[in-house]
């Protein structure tokens, strides 16, 4: 008799991973390499729009292969690109295929590993993939549900990320606690209220258990903006001035330039165009000449990496030093920790803001909270930690397996669901 596998997959904004429950065991797969996580990246080389999936499709494009890089697909699902497509190296692609070349390159490890086909899965999605639009929210799961069953899944379930990341701890909770989730990912920031227990972990039907949920689209992607805006915009130009009225260049390119799924639509001969015109009338032409190289050369994301590095090297540095020589042979860029902290402060306040929310409409007081699981790649920003620490000064901390314990717990969640 064939013993029954039921399968998780975190499709994340940043990071991806699956996971496998058997009867008796639940375990990560290597989904790259001998990597348990997989950056959800895509690079389609020019040449024949061939596709290269995580660390290999960032390397690709930042060893400058002529190509187009993808990131942040999950950022779309529920949106009206969704539906329009985009262009990739001169093809019309449709974002579902996109995805499902994705996940389908996971699907495809997983049963190898394994020896089996997989048709169960649950998918970890935020408790809102778009904010104050249920529409748009039910929207974007019905398209990852249709993108699954697309790619041979027969059974799809959803379970929020927080949730499931608070089921990966669960085996490890001793007696009863109350826990607060905090799931920070690329996207967004996800927040539950839930009583864990090893005997609770036994139980198909959670509902009782869990008292709040809360979301804001906010999470790591954000920090790279407002960190690219003060930072590395101003070398390109940002706020410089032109003309006889010294009036600000527009912002929009810059803005655009600062979000990972946003970046391509600017390699167009129309933006490049309308910034070479502004070039003959400003007033810093070496700064926004950057602009323009940046633009013609397609470094954009290179750009964003670069952002990215400082904002991840700042984690456990007071500063960090950034080169930009692929854009100015003498560009480099020195941030100070507390730099980086005036520029995240704001959407910082408004994830810790969401996350009382979550404590308010569970009815509890903070000092109620037993256990508090950080999951998630922002958590690692020393100013989230400190807020977060404030807010929970008695609380036990978990943060094991940060980028892959949604992944274990979506096992978890389909082993309960379907066995």
């Amino acid at each position: 008799m064939t013993t029954p596998v039921f399968c998780g997959i975190d499709f994340g904004t940043s990071n991806s991973s699956l996971a496998i429950a058997t009867p008796s065991d639940v375990f990560l797969i290597p989904v790259e390499n001998n990597h348990n996580t997989i950056p959800s990246a895509m690079f389609f080389a020019r040449k024949d729009n061939a596709a290269f999936f995580g660390r290999e499709a960032t390397e690709r494009f930042l060893s400058r292969q002529p190509g187009r890089l993808m990131r942040s697909l999950k950022r779309v699902l529920g949106t009206p690109a969704m539906r329009q497509g985009t262009m990739v190296n001169g093809e019309l692609m449709k974002f579902d295929q996109i995805i499902a070349a994705f996940l389908q390159q996971m699907k495809a490890k997983a049963e190898a590993d394994c020896g089996t086909e997989l048709r169960h899965v649950v998918m970890g999605r935020p408790v809102h993939f778009i904010d104050n639009d249920p529409a748009a929210d039910q929207r974007a799961e019905n398209e990852l549900k249709s993108v699954a069953m697309s790619i041979g899944f027969e059974h799809v379930g959803f379970q929020y990320e927080p949730i499931a990341a608070a089921f990966a701890h669960e085996a490890r909770v001793s007696g009863e606690k109350l826990a607060m989730v905090v799931d920070l990912g690329g996207g967004t920031s996800d927040f539950t209220v839930i009583r864990l227990s090893r005997e609770n972990a036994k139980k198909q039907d959670r509902d009782s258990d869990i008292l709040a949920n809360t979301g804001v689209r906010l999470g790591g992607n954000d920090f790279d903006k407002d960190l690219s805006l003060a930072e590395m915009m101003p070398e390109l130009g940002f706020r410089s001035r032109y003309g006889a009225k010294n009036l600000e260049v527009p912002s929009y390119h810059y803005f655009d330039l600062s979000e990972w799924s946003k970046v391509n639509f600017l390699y167009t001969n129309k933006t490049i165009f309308q910034a070479k015109q502004l070039l003959r009338e400003t007033h810093d032409p070496v700064r926004y000449g950057r602009l323009i190289n940046v633009l013609e050369q397609e470094t954009g994301h290179a750009v964003l990496a670069e952002t990215e590095k400082i904002k991840i090297g700042l984690a456990g540095n007071e500063s960090y030093a950034a080169s930009l020589d692929f854009i100015d042979e003498d560009l480099r860029i020195q941030v100070d920790r507390e730099n980086f902290n005036i520029a995240i402060n704001t959407k910082a306040e408004r994830i810790v803001a969401a996350a009382r929310e979550c404590l308010l409409a569970a009815g509890i007081a903070p000092e109620a909270i037993g256990l508090v699981i950080m999951t998630g790649g922002s958590t690692e920003i020393p100013l989230i930690q400190q807020q977060f620490r404030r807010l929970f000064p008695t609380a036990e901390w978990s943060e094991e397996n940060k980028l892959s314990s949604v992944g274990l717990g979506l096992a978890y969640d389909a082993r309960n669901r379907y066995s």
